[in-house]
């Protein structure tokens, strides 16, 4: 069983029910999701549909030997506590190297600094990753900062590597068929309203089996 501990918009909002849609999954729920009626929708967001509706603070881990999970989500709540709700700058559809995703517009040192917490803090709860685990990161494509990375804490973009994005579609190697993808997302996600978001809790996603949907497990609110 893995815990990925995430950022995932309120559920029942504009932003989570046509993001859900777009990737073909409610990630509360665990139900499908009618997709828009966009070219190839369905094969290029296999990935993250998957994965659910999120973005990334602390990339999916199992446990370490011997840490339960009623004392695991206990300290993420105690450490969401400690934590002070900020607001992302503007959302926008955006290319990340062959993906598709929703970036913020600006810099935003709030969401930075709970990123590297998140990641800092709630690292003695997890367990090392497996040769295998590692290798599936593609070790050989990352300089050599990202590889200290994901030797030191089993993720290679965390620190002042941390990227924050939502992801809405697997690699799109074709820079045409890219740009067209982006701009049906932002059509889509265009009904939302995406130029203040808050972020007021950290997701608690669980795999519970290997290779099977994430689900959101709980919610802990920033109150710090």
């Amino acid at each position: 069983m893995r815990y990925g501990l995430y950022y995932a918009p309120a559920e029942g909002s504009a932003f989570w029910q046509l993001g859900s849609a777009w990737l073909g999954r409610d990630a509360a729920s665990g139900r499908a999701v009618a997709q828009p009626d966009v070219p190839g929708i369905a094969e290029r967001t296999a990935a993250p549909r998957r994965y659910g509706l999120h973005a990334t603070l602390k990339a999916p881990f199992a446990l370490a030997e011997g840490v339960t999970e009623a004392a695991f989500l206990a300290a993420v709540e105690a450490w969401a506590a400690g934590q002070a709700p900020f607001v992302l700058p503007p959302l926008a559809v955006a290319c990340l190297g062959d993906f598709v995703a929703l970036r913020p517009t600006a810099a935003c040192p709030a969401l930075d600094a709970v990123a590297a917490a998140c990641v800092r803090d709630l690292d003695r709860f997890r367990r090392p990753p497996t040769v295998a685990e590692l290798a599936r990161r593609n070790p050989d494509a990352l300089d050599a900062r990202e590889r200290g990375y994901l030797d030191a804490w089993g993720y290679p973009y965390v620190l002042d590597a941390y990227r924050f994005h939502i992801t809405l579609s697997d690699s799109i190697a074709d820079a045409t068929a890219r740009d067209a993808f982006a701009e049906a997302a932002a059509t889509w996600m265009a009904a939302a309203d995406l130029s203040a978001e808050a972020v007021s809790e950290v997701c608690v996603f669980a795999e519970t089996v290997a290779g099977e949907p994430f689900r959101i497990m709980r919610r802990f609110r920033f109150s710090g």
